[in-house]
């Protein structure tokens, strides 16, 4: 019985983990505070051209989560004292950025040609900002430098860095740091060459499996040995029969008289002589065999 409360709590413990985490990421993939300016170009005379085929000025922004955030709904200014200069409309999923993802917004004060074109250029801003949907809450500010180079952008290192440069090459829509890195076999390689550490992982991970699998089929088949048991204890329990009281000898005599006297009314003594009578029979068959013999001679 407290083998299966047990396991009732612990079953319960686990939807509500289940219930918290999928709660927990439906709220981040609703989070805009994760967004942040990843990559600018303020002069574009001969670099990435936009949808219409012409050099302006573009905005970068990434998603630092890894889940899908929409960037709906959010306002992008050059004013701070204007935080709702632009926004970004809503139910379009291109504005839906994937994790670790990118957009693009292009500053050419040419709002009417889509929803990435925004309403004020950077050759004349000295700050970018981003507000939340409530456009009073910033997600993320950047000042601007003012010496910046034509067709070369300004970025962070990577991702991960807080540190802006201007950028060798222009990567919009892509991660900003091009250098070769060590995946994580080469370093694994380099931290044990000969395998050992490798083999020795693989050894725990398989032993650590088989002895989780070992306690919860032992626990199992307590948990049924024990449920069978009570089982039959209540079956034996509840089949028992009463005592039977012992009977007297004044009770036993009388009941054998009561049969005694009942066995002689209805039954009588039957008679046991046997009688046999001769049946004649007055008729002789056509067909009798008995006249068509012939007799011998005495």
């Amino acid at each position: 019985m407290i083998m299966q409360i047990r396991i009732k709590y612990f079953l319960s413990g686990i939807l509500i983990l289940l219930a918290v985490i999928s709660g927990s990421t439906k709220a981040l993939a609703q989070n805009a505070t994760d967004f942040r300016f990843n990559e600018i170009l303020v002069l574009n005379d001969s670099n990435y051209v936009d949808d219409f085929g012409e050099h302006s000025s573009w905005i970068e922004i990434l998603n630092t989560s890894y889940s899908s955030v929409n960037l709906g709904g959010c306002y992008l200014t050059d004013d701070l004292s204007n935080p709702t200069k632009y926004w970004i409309p809503t139910g379009d999923p291109a504005t839906s950025v994937s994790p670790r993802g990118y957009i693009v917004f292009w500053a050419d004060n040419q709002p009417t040609r889509g929803i990435f074109h925004l309403n004020f250029k950077l050759e004349n801003a000295k700050t970018i900002a981003l507000f939340d949907a409530n456009g009073k809450t910033l997600i993320d500010k950047l000042d601007i430098p003012g010496d910046q180079t034509t067709d070369v952008s300004f970025g962070r290192i990577n991702d991960n860095s807080q540190k802006w440069k201007k950028l060798e090459h222009s990567t919009p829509g892509a991660n900003n740091d091009h250098n070769r890195k060590e995946s994580a076999g080469e370093k694994f390689v380099q931290m044990d060459p000969y395998g050992l550490g490798m083999t020795m992982i693989a050894m725990f991970v398989v032993f650590s499996a088989l002895a989780i699998l070992y306690i919860i089929y032992k626990n199992i088949g307590r948990f049924f040995i024990r449920r069978s048991g009570s089982v039959k204890k209540d079956f034996t329990t509840k089949s028992k029969r009463p005592v039977e009281e012992v009977m007297s000898g004044e009770v036993n005599a009388a009941i054998a008289m009561a049969l005694y006297l009942y066995q002689n009314e209805t039954h009588d003594y039957e008679n046991t002589v046997l009688t046999i009578q001769k049946v004649s029979r007055n008729y002789s068959p056509w067909s009798s065999k008995i006249y068509t013999l012939r007799k011998t001679s005495r």
